[in-house]
């Protein structure tokens, strides 16, 4: 099985697809231009404080759930991600597309995905292009943090917050036309191979 497949049975209701990927904003980390005729100050933020944002894009309404820290994220933070989702979307199968990152693509987590039923679909190695919740955290970054000022980390995480928070209201048009089916597909990874991997590895 291929992702288009998968994109028409949560395009007709059939599965809940998800995308997954983590993200790490850094404060003061995005730059700008300023042009003017004159010299002029422009304020900056203090300090390199990181707000990482594990999150699971709803391919058809947009909307994200979230994991957030300050700190790192680990499989912890993935199996609580694939809990919040086997709470939240209860009566469909719920496919979960991610990279190859070794806090995803690890025993606990495959494990963990298979006790409370939903199905991990690993992308092929080296293509984060195919990660549809890329072209969201480049949205976001554009929307609130490049050449903003923010006075706080508090500031930072809650501009970060409030855009992810609205993808599928706000800016649900915009990720509409940004999030689609146009997309190289790729061939379905099964979960039986992961584990087959994993071992592989550990041998």
């Amino acid at each position: 099985m291929i992702l288009e497949p998968l994109m028409s049975l949560a395009n007709n209701g059939e599965v809940k697809l998800f995308f997954v990927d983590a993200s790490h904003f850094v404060m003061g980390g995005f730059s700008g231009a300023v042009w003017s005729k004159v010299r002029r100050y422009v304020q900056t933020a203090s300090g390199r404080q990181r707000y990482n944002v594990l999150g699971a894009l709803d391919f058809v309404t947009k909307k994200v759930e979230t994991i957030t820290n300050n700190a790192y994220i680990t499989s912890t933070e993935v199996m609580a991600l694939i809990d919040k989702l086997a709470a939240e979307y209860i009566g469909l199968p719920i496919k979960i597309v991610l990279d190859n990152a070794r806090y995803q693509r690890c025993n606990a987590v495959i494990n963990h995905a298979a006790k409370v039923g939903v199905e991990l679909i690993f992308l092929p190695t080296y293509s984060p292009n195919l990660n549809l919740i890329e072209r969201l955290w480049k949205f976001v970054k554009a929307e609130v943090l490049n050449a903003a000022y923010h006075s706080s980390f508090e500031d930072f995480s809650k501009a970060i917050d409030s855009c992810v928070q609205g993808t599928h209201t706000i800016y649900k048009d915009r990720l509409d036309s940004l999030i689609s089916e146009k997309v190289q597909f790729f061939d379905y990874v099964p979960l039986y191979d992961a584990v087959v991997a994993q071992h592989s590895m550990a041998a």
